[in-house]
């Protein structure tokens, strides 16, 4: 944020140290990763610093092993299905709470997006208990099902947003005209809200991929994600490999949430809410 030039020497002053505060917040935040990051380039299974010399060995455990590549297939796999489901899902419940005449918005949009206030560990309980009984335990389709109702919400608010300022008349000229109600969707409303769709879409990914307590109660050892391995790891040995492993989903996190902040500029540009 630049200061304007028609600012007192007291507001500038403000100002400044504003940033000045950020910089520190942004700086307490980030200290942590910056610290641990290098330690992956170490050629010694030690987090020590000074480091004696670099190596990529870890990186070529992380990439080359078994273990490590079959969770991160069953992440990726895992966080591609729910990613999917939720998004289709999570759609269709930001279509309909879009409605002017919807009953029970309020109590209905607050139960769509629980899941995001009550703490994760209570979920997971609720969903061991109730997975029990149908046997979707230590199944594939119990975790996709249970990281779905994780990650849906971020596809209603994400989508509901872009519906704010979505015009509906639209939607009834195309039906005017005799389009169906598919072709209306595919043709007009999903052009429309497709970065709200799509950034909803990467935060699903990104809510499965992190995902660890529900993992650890519900998946076995067939359905072992790569935050679950990294969480064993730590109990069992400490190894250079789990930061190999932090640092690269790190760096897709970076990747993903850089692709969501030009999909809101985008979005913000296409309803001109931003010029440039």
């Amino acid at each position: 944020m630049r200061a304007s030039a028609y600012v007192s020497p007291i507001e500038k002053g403000w100002c400044y140290l504003h940033r000045l505060i950020c910089g520190a917040v942004l700086l307490f935040l980030i200290a942590p990763i910056l610290a641990i990051v290098p330690l992956s380039f170490n050629s010694v299974p030690f987090f020590t610093y000074p480091m004696p010399s670099l190596s990529l060995r870890w990186y070529q455990e992380f990439f080359f092993t078994n273990r490590w590549q079959g969770a991160l297939l069953n992440s990726i796999f895992i966080a591609i299905s729910v990613t999917l489901l939720s998004s289709v899902l999570g759609t269709l419940a930001a279509l309909g709470l879009s409605r002017n005449n919807f009953p029970w918005r309020t109590a209905i949009t607050g139960l769509l997006i629980a899941p995001m206030v009550v703490p994760v560990v209570i979920t997971a309980v609720g969903v061991y208990f109730f997975f029990a009984n149908v046997g979707l335990l230590n199944t594939y389709i119990g975790l996709v099902l249970a990281h779905t109702t994780l990650a849906t919400p971020f596809v209603v608010i994400t989508v509901t947003a872009t519906m704010k300022g979505f015009d509906h008349s639209i939607v009834r000229a195309a039906s005017s005209l005799g389009a169906p109600p598919i072709t209306a969707f595919f043709k007009i409303t999903l052009p429309l809200i497709m970065p709200g769709f799509i950034s909803g879409a990467l935060f699903a990914f990104l809510t499965s991929f992190d995902e660890v307590v529900v993992a650890l109660f519900i998946a076995g050892p067939e359905q072992r994600t790569l935050p679950r391995v990294m969480f064993s790891g730590m109990r069992e040995e400490i190894s250079p490999t789990i930061i190999a492993a932090a640092t690269v989903l790190i760096l897709f996190s970076i990747g993903m949430l850089t692709a969501v902040e030009l999909l809101r500029r985008r979005s913000e540009r296409l309803r001109g809410i931003r010029n440039t």
